[in-house]
């Protein structure tokens, strides 16, 4: 099987549901991701599997054979893909300026500049 980079593509919500199950619950198989998905997403049997298949093609699940079931387990840590998805969000919004990302979170209040500041002095130390 081959596996590709995650998707530059923004999950969608079910397969960051499914994510979010794997993450905090641990492996699991295909019917226990269904059932955990329930009531707020009432899916086939079949869908699940399918978005589990392109989940694990995209790179973001591994499978292994536990009898005859597949049990499935995230293959990229959430603060990996969190860090993904906020790279997306910088090179399409931001034309690929962290510099301006980071502004923007500031001017809009969604980190104060002692953040920021801590975030700098984190990033100096580990170099």
């Amino acid at each position: 099987m081959t596996v590709r980079n995650a998707s530059p593509r923004a999950l969608t919500v079910l397969q960051q549901a499914i994510l979010n199950f794997l993450w905090s619950k641990g492996p699991a198989t295909a019917d226990q991701v269904r059932e955990a998905l329930l009531p707020k997403h009432p899916l086939k049997d079949s869908s699940v599997r399918t978005l589990l298949r392109r989940l694990e093609a995209q790179g973001y699940l591994s499978h292994r054979l536990d009898g005859k079931a597949f049990v499935y387990q995230a293959a990229m840590l959430q603060r990996s893909v969190a860090a993904r998805a906020v790279r997306n969000i910088i090179d399409r919004f931001c034309a690929g300026s962290v510099e301006q990302f980071l502004v923007g979170m500031v001017d809009e209040k969604v980190l104060s500049v002692e953040q920021i500041e801590r975030l700098a002095r984190k990033v100096r130390s580990q170099k």
